[in-house]
């Protein structure tokens, strides 16, 4: 018998052990692995009944990770990372006809998706995957071709070429009437789009007048969202005035579907820039794509139309 299969559980026991403490629960895992909560449970019980150690704490209310369980996590999570960015790698190299960006919601949504739609129609032998997602950082851009990062272009493993500046101002939709203001303090008297960004790096109505040097508390029982596109799209149904980012607004403010109010905008300095790991090698189509990409961004015109969703959304 295998060394491996004779002194190490079984990898799928292992992939429910980290997803469980990752997420601090067998529900939450249960509902990433797309399983039932009593198959992580199975998994989860045939781990440790492997082990002969308990890995969890079973309590009133969630589970809380023994001190094996937590030894365990230190190597688990990073092998499983490692074998995965591997896993990744291979199928990358001997697949150089698809590639994988990865980058925000928001950007996949209003930049990247229409940019791909017409890339696709000159390039129809070259497919460009996205993955999207609002948790990403530097170690995980090995596990893509491409990444789309928001920052200051300063990532000691990447390579990173500027794509668009961060410019946000207030927008609404077209639909609706607002009076003119000559002056930020106005805006603050409106229905204002709120954004709960207290989880992660994004701009939201406290840091926008800020900028100008104003203090600015959200009323109390308002709608909030916790995602740049929620309220983006909170804007398209006339909810009121919320933030618009220039990557996201310009189409529609081009198309008539949405107005800016006012002549202020909070151009923070940061950037989102294509990145990629600095000492990997690019394919032909990864550096094909590479150059259109940047290319695009001097020809917006180029690019299918940014269309608002349907009424309803």
């Amino acid at each position: 018998m295998s060394r491996y299969l004779k002194n190490l559980p079984p990898l799928e026991s292992l992939i429910h052990f980290e997803a469980v403490l990752r997420n601090g629960s067998f529900t939450k895992a249960a509902t990433e692995l797309c399983v039932t909560q009593s198959a992580v449970s199975k998994q989860i019980r045939a781990l440790e009944d492997w082990l002969k150690l308990p890995l969890f704490e079973r309590l009133v209310r969630g589970i809380r990770p023994t001190p094996a369980g937590l030894a365990l996590q230190r190597e688990v999570g990073p092998m499983l990372q490692s074998l995965l960015r591997s896993v990744v790698r291979l199928q990358a190299e001997h697949n150089r006809h698809t590639l994988t960006v990865n980058c925000t919601h928001a950007v996949a949504q209003f930049w990247l998706f229409p940019r791909l739609v017409a890339f696709s129609q000159q390039h129809p032998d070259i497919t460009v995957n996205i993955h999207a997602s609002n948790s990403m950082d530097e170690a995980s851009v090995a596990e893509y071709d491409f990444a789309i990062f928001y920052g200051d272009g300063q990532w000691s493993s990447l390579c990173a070429e500027p794509l668009f500046p961060e410019v946000v101002y207030p927008v609404y939709s077209a639909q609706l009437d607002y009076p003119a203001i000559t002056q930020v303090e106005q805006l603050a008297a409106l229905p204002l789009i709120q954004l709960d960004s207290s989880a992660w790096n994004c701009i939201n109505w406290h840091d926008w007048f800020g900028h100008f040097g104003l203090t600015y508390t959200a009323p109390e029982r308002v709608p909030m969202f916790n995602q740049v596109t929620l309220a983006f799209n909170a804007v398209l149904q006339r909810m009121g005035i919320g933030l618009g980012w220039e990557f996201m607004a310009h189409d529609l403010l081009q198309q008539g579907v949405l107005k800016r109010l006012g002549p202020f905008a909070f151009v923070s300095g940061k950037v989102d820039y294509l990145v990629h790991p600095r000492h990997a090698s690019l394919s032909d189509n990864a550096l094909l794509f590479k150059r259109w990409l940047l290319d695009s961004v001097s020809q917006p015109a180029t690019v299918a139309p940014v269309l608002p969703p349907p009424a309803g959304y």
